[in-house]
């Protein structure tokens, strides 16, 4: 059967949908980086940015690594990260902090993801252990694929082209998935960081449910250029080939891919660029899990929505409002045997509806606010939010 995704999507006014308690809105990134791979913060300080700053759930991806081992940190001798040590050291103090200095340099031993999930978490802050499976195609060509609740490490994969680096990297979470009981999902990284992946390499996937429609990083290529397509438009090539092939849609996330942590602008790969709004039972990763498999979520760079639902037909969405900043709904989906997707309604202001019909392929929301980004991914940049497809083929 084809995928029916739309009979059963998201329901914020959830008597809608059952009889049980209504579900809550979290929110939280699934792509960030510390001094265990590239970033430059220790794990602590990055977590507490994003407890502070109102995320409920994020998972450290660092690079083919687990954070399970040892690992000793050597302070970059620039005024700038040796204040940066000091303000650890502060925050944590020194029971809590190893550290030595050797020939005048300091050197900091990291904590473990046990050590530091236990540190950080609590009741209304989750920390999902992640990794971000890491290879470079002929040794050059840069494919990334984040395995989101992951349990053992995953070695990345050794494979001759793109594709085959891709599918062996989701075949190895779903395996692992599967031999552990454990829900987790892998996820497609930037495509076209380093014009690395094209919208065919996606399309013969199989396996993959979600993909990253916005990256936070400077260098990953999110609008393409004259020659290659953005990742949006990729998504609904993708999508059409997938309902075609009565596949099961692929859904969109937004992620920061944070590696910046002092240094701030469209430069530099900040925290604070992008994230999703999961609509989950409770805060744990089998909770969120589901709820973004049943594509109950969107993704953000700063719009928040107040309700999403999808009944009877009727695609009806409705922003939470800022003061002073106005809003534009599009509708956006393939019509018949089409081949390209196009805007098939514009709605100016905080609430909007649209009758999906079965001669639509899928249809999804966006939404742009009149409000910049405060540090966005381009100068100029405005909010948004991007709503999940949805469908009433069979």
């Amino acid at each position: 059967m084809k995928n029916t995704f739309g009979l059963i999507l998201l329901c914020v006014v959830v008597a809608a949908c059952s009889d049980q308690e209504p579900l809550k809105w979290y929110k939280g990134n699934l792509h960030t980086h510390t001094y265990w791979s590239d970033g430059d913060e220790f794990p602590e300080m990055v977590l507490d940015w994003y407890k502070t700053n109102g995320y409920d759930f994020v998972a450290l991806s660092d690079h083919n690594t687990l954070a399970t081992d040892e690992k000793w940190k050597v302070i970059a001798r620039s005024p700038l990260y040796e204040e940066s040590f000091k303000k650890y050291l502060e925050k944590f103090g020194a029971e809590w902090v190893t550290y030595k200095t050797d020939t005048g340099r300091t050197q900091v031993k990291l904590k473990t993801f046990s050590e530091y999930k236990s540190k950080m978490e609590s009741n209304d802050f989750l920390i999902i252990p992640s990794e971000e499976i890491t290879n470079y195609v002929a040794g050059k060509i840069p494919v990334h694929v984040n395995a989101t609740n992951v349990q053992n490490f995953i070695a990345p994969p050794n494979a001759p082209t793109v594709l085959e680096t891709m599918q062996q990297s989701i075949d190895a979470v779903l395996k692992q998935r599967q031999e552990t009981g454990v829900p987790m999902i892998p996820h497609i990284n930037h495509p076209n960081f380093g014009w690395a992946i094209t919208v065919d390499d996606m399309i013969a996937l199989r396996g993959e449910r979600f993909f990253e429609v916005h990256n936070g990083h400077p260098l990953v290529h999110n609008y393409g250029d004259s020659a290659r397509m953005g990742t949006e438009a990729m998504w609904d090539k993708i999508n059409i080939a997938y309902t075609n092939r009565n596949q099961p849609l692929m859904y969109g996330l937004a992620t920061d891919d944070s590696h910046n942590y002092h240094q701030f602008g469209a430069a530099f790969a900040n925290a604070g660029r992008g994230w999703i709004m999961v609509q989950a039972e409770k805060l744990d990763a089998v909770s969120l899990i589901a709820a973004m498999e049943a594509g109950k979520f969107y993704a953000s760079t700063g719009v928040s929505l107040k309700r999403i639902s999808f009944d009877n037909g009727q695609l009806k969405i409705e922003v939470e409002p800022q003061e002073g900043v106005t809003y534009k709904i599009e509708f956006i989906g393939v019509a018949g045997n089409g081949t390209d997707s196009q805007v098939l309604n514009a709605v100016e202001g905080t609430t909007a509806s649209f009758e999906v019909t079965p001669d639509l392929l899928f249809v999804r929301a966006r939404v742009t606010s009149s409000k910049i980004q405060p540090n966005p991914f381009m100068e100029g940049d405005l909010e948004r939010a991007w709503t999940q497809p949805v469908s009433l083929r069979k």
